[in-house]
């Protein structure tokens, strides 16, 4: 087995699997504190549109993860909604129809080659709302760690295979989807850092 397929065999595990952490918090701690429901729909849509991608250009590693992710999202959605109240359903469409638009166009007018382009770029793009949720938010319970851990691990993963296929999609997303992670660790990390001391304070003054 060459190191290409395992790299691909991994980043399926790693792109379905970062979903599971987060949605089985969701579900547990019924809380959307720090969690994006735009990203939730964003989601949706880009991993559709991968499996487009995926179908059309042969790129069939990105197959299995799109559609395992496209179920998983549709999960989170439902759990979304079913903690926050149907109020959110626009809040998702809403995500649904940003990621979609780019595609669209570009598909139109470019083709697959085009389309597959925005959709890169729109897998960074992707993270965007959660990063920005990450950063503005103070308190960030319904964040999972283990999912962005692996989110990071996922995207490093398809820019690596993207540049040994010559994908400019894969290295667009790959690109932008780890630098996207990346933030919203920091300030895990940042606030975990911060909150110990007060941790430590309360229990010694207790």
């Amino acid at each position: 087995m060459s190191v290409v397929t395992v790299l691909l065999v991994l980043a399926n595990v790693l792109g379905v699997g970062m979903i599971v952490p987060q949605a089985i918090r969701l579900a547990r701690v019924r809380s959307l504190a720090g969690v994006s429901v735009p990203w939730i729909g964003i989601s949706l849509a880009l991993n559709a549109w991968w499996i487009g991608y995926g179908v059309a250009q042969a790129r069939w590693g990105v197959v299995p993860v799109s559609i395992g992710g496209f179920l998983l999202y549709l999960w989170m959605a439902r759990l979304a909604v079913g903690i926050g109240g149907p109020v959110l359903v626009r809040g998702l469409l809403g995500g649904v129809a940003a990621a979609s638009v780019g595609p669209a166009v570009g598909l139109v007018t470019g083709g697959w080659l085009v389309a597959g382009l925005i959709i890169g770029l729109s897998y960074g793009v992707q993270f965007a709302p959660a990063a920005w949720s990450a950063v503005r938010s103070e308190r960030l319970d319904g964040i999972s760690p283990a999912t962005w851990v692996m989110a990071w691990a996922e995207a490093a993963i398809w820019f690596v295979y993207g540049l040994d296929a010559g994908d400019a999609a894969l290295l667009v997303g790959g690109g932008g989807g780890t630098v996207m992670a990346s933030i919203i660790l920091v300030r895990l990390l940042d606030r975990r850092g911060g909150d110990e001391p007060v941790s430590r304070l309360a229990r010694l003054s207790s």
